[in-house]
């Protein structure tokens, strides 16, 4: 397994206690609010991380959270420590492209989306990745430890 491939507590622990910017690629809206694609962002907002949407739907939408939207990762100003991944596994793979121009730390897929072909090559260029996990379960149970 590639060392970037990470799963252990610790290194999730590690992550989410260093990092500060999420972009959330596939982020929905607030007229969704019932979907995790928006209370998850919603709650890391709430949790004290600088969240920047990047919707792949709503062209007419340009904010999300209060925040502008970005249609690229790469058109984010600034550096970002996490993408926070809420894409069907079979649409991973487009992604790619971008978040290697993007160069974030970290890419997280949500529970339920994995992508190995992709991650392995995120993984090849530096890039953390974490698969098939829910960010806000995994920020809930590290705010629970002492």
């Amino acid at each position: 397994m590639h060392a970037n491939l990470i799963d252990s507590p610790a290194a999730i622990r590690d992550l989410l206690t260093r990092s500060r910017t999420i972009a959330v690629l596939g982020i929905k809206t607030e007229a969704q609010s019932d979907q995790a694609a928006f209370y998850v962002p919603k709650y890391l907002q709430a949790a004290g991380y600088d969240v920047v949407p990047v919707p792949v739907y709503y062209p007419e939408v340009t904010e999300i959270l209060g925040r502008r939207v970005y249609r690229r990762l790469v058109d984010i100003p600034g550096a970002v420590d996490i993408v926070n991944v809420f894409r069907r596994p079979r649409d991973v793979a487009a992604h790619v492209d971008d978040v290697l121009a993007k160069k974030p730390h970290a890419v997280w897929l949500q529970l339920g989306i994995r992508h190995d072909e992709s991650a392995l090559k995120l993984a090849e260029a530096g890039i953390l990745v974490v698969q098939d996990r829910c960010i806000m379960v995994d920020h809930r149970a590290l705010a629970k430890r002492p």
